[in-house]
């Protein structure tokens, strides 16, 4: 073969090499490309045959291709975001599900989450995926798979009214906050001093700031920011301050969805690259700053790969919120897997597992043993003196304890709480001694005046058995005491069991320390149970101490 034969020869391979690569896909010239690498695993998924359809064990994804639909949880209450009038939810969120699903070749199953039911109702494989304004944090990374990169980004804000000098954490303390459950910040307020009310869906907090049950929301700025564009709203409340900046994430479950969370990441990550998420949220009028720099960055060669969404340098890491375990966290995690394999019960004890839950507990112990107790004394305080004052001789004094009597009875002890409150509230700067002082003041008062009320009625009767002839003493005051010990233990026992109630006023009690406590971690159940246990067996005690005190009073009425 002569030199120019072997040249033409090599042109022509060279040429046929050309054209075939011209003929095929885009997505073949580009083997790196996260174009290519879902196209293959969308391939792979709808050609994985009945045998696999049906697999108890099969991926999601070929689930998802094989059913046809992907069931997606979204919330009924976002404003901008995810919001349902009737049947139809509109949102920047259900038309990111929406393009997911055209993605992926199938159609979308909404259901109904929120903020405390998403990862319940995901870990239950009632669903698919989540997209439900969750932010990611190192907390929930060990309860389901974040898709990276994230969809969108925001920041927790306090909202409050304009008049209310709010600048910084230091004036945090003692100040009713109202928060959504299962919102990471909420650890971050509890720990500020923080009084949190709870409510499963952001929606209502605007409206509770308005009728005064809140004095400061905190939520999303992203939620805000549509409630500030109503006049009547901006006019009387503005955003204190922010803090605990979030990056959002898509989840699927940790286990059986390796398939589908890998469609999904290069999935996210091609709709940063060409705009699709930018393209939404301009549609629902959201704040679009994150997204225009996650565009930059996934347009980038260095992070526009098929392994782009497991690189360290392109993705956003999760917010840390792991909060600081106590000494003995690995002896409870111990003891909960033994539990629950011997029982077949899940227990979770998150009081024990971290530093600020533990203090919170134990701060929570402290002070109810403290309400209690002073509840008791000013129980029995009370009650000696309206007793006495019912008896005396000057009319005026005893006018003015039947008339306090009278108001106490027909007044719902939650009433008398929350006057004693605003009245404490209006002499002295709200504090946690403040709150405890005036339950302790309150629950005194309303069952004080009841076993006084028994007390007097008793002393009235030895008066009329003295004036017929009968022996009564030289202390029918104390007799009348000793009478009136069945009624006086009663109420003593009520005003224990009344404890609880002194949440309402903001008192840090171990209701309210367990409510801030379930915030911002699992285990609600196992919480309150173990509140009721506790207050079961505080109860029994005080009866057994009422009791002992009830034949000493006995005794004493015996004696004179």
């Amino acid at each position: 073969m002569t030199h120019w034969r072997r040249f033409a020869a090599a042109a022509r391979v060279a040429l046929a090499i050309v054209v075939m690569g011209a003929c095929l896909p885009a997505w073949a010239r580009e083997p790196l490309s996260p174009d290519a690498a879902l196209a293959h695993l969308l391939e792979a998924a709808r050609n994985a045959g009945p045998e696999a359809c049906a697999a108890p064990d099969a991926d999601r994804l070929v689930r998802i291709v094989c059913t046809g639909h992907i069931r997606v949880g979204l919330r009924d209450y976002y404003p901008l975001f995810s919001m349902r009038v009737g049947s139809i939810r509109k949102g920047y969120e259900v038309d990111v599900a929406e393009a997911l699903a055209a993605r992926l070749g199938v159609a979308v199953e909404q259901t109904r989450v929120n903020a405390a039911s998403r990862i319940p109702l995901l870990a239950e494989d009632r669903i698919d995926l989540i997209i439900a304004t969750m932010g990611h944090n190192t907390q929930r990374d060990s309860q389901v798979r974040f898709i990276r990169p994230h969809y969108y980004r925001s920041e927790t804000i306090l909202v409050g009214p304009r008049n209310l000098a709010i600048s910084g954490w230091n004036d945090i303390p003692g100040r009713t906050v109202c928060v959504t459950i299962g919102n990471g910040s909420n650890a971050n307020l509890v720990s500020r001093g923080a009084r949190l009310l709870l409510f499963d869906e952001a929606g209502v907090l605007p409206e509770r700031l308005k009728d005064g049950t809140c004095t400061l929301a905190a939520q999303d700025d992203s939620f805000f920011a549509e409630i500030f564009t109503h006049p009547d709203f901006a006019d009387r409340f503005e955003k204190k301050f922010g803090f605990a900046q979030v990056p959002w994430g898509m989840a699927v479950q940790k286990t059986g969805s390796d398939k589908l969370a890998r469609a999904l990441d290069l999935i996210s990550q091609i709709f940063h690259r060409d705009g699709v998420f930018l393209e939404l949220a301009r549609r629902h009028r959201i704040a679009t700053g994150f997204l225009e720099e996650q565009q930059k960055v996934w347009r980038s060669p260095a992070c526009n790969t098929a392994n782009g969404s497991t690189d360290p340098h392109c993705i956003l890491p999760a917010l840390n919120a792991r909060l600081e375990p106590t000494s003995f966290a690995g002896a409870v995690a111990s003891f909960e897997d033994w539990f629950s394999a011997a029982t077949g019960i899940d227990l979770s004890l998150p009081m024990l597992t971290t530093v600020p839950a533990w203090s919170l507990l134990l701060s929570g112990i402290g002070n109810t043993l403290i309400l209690i107790g002073g509840a008791l004394l000013a129980t029995l305080l009370f009650a000696l003196g309206i007793g006495a004052a019912l008896s005396s001789p000057v009319p005026p004094l005893r006018w003015l304890a039947k008339g306090i009597v009278v108001l106490l009875q027909s007044s719902p002890i939650v009433l008398t709480l929350v006057v004693a409150s605003a009245i404490a509230h209006a002499l002295f700067p709200f504090s946690a001694t403040v709150a405890i002082g005036t339950a302790i003041a309150a629950l005194g008062l309303a069952n004080g005046s009841n076993a006084g009320q028994a007390i007097a009625e008793a002393e009235m009767t030895l008066q009329l058995e003295r004036a017929a002839g009968a022996q009564v003493g030289r202390a029918p005051f104390v007799r009348a005491v000793g009478r009136s010990a069945t009624q006086i233990v009663a109420f003593l026992i009520n005003a224990a069991k009344g404890t609880p109630i002194a949440s309402f006023i903001g008192a840090p009690e171990l209701l309210s320390a367990l409510t801030d406590i379930t915030s911002f971690s699992s285990g609600r159940a196992t919480t309150y149970t173990l509140l009721l246990i506790f207050y079961t067996l505080v109860v029994m005690l005080v009866v057994s101490v009422c009791r002992r005190l009830q034949v000493l009073l006995e005794s004493g009425r015996a004696a004179t």
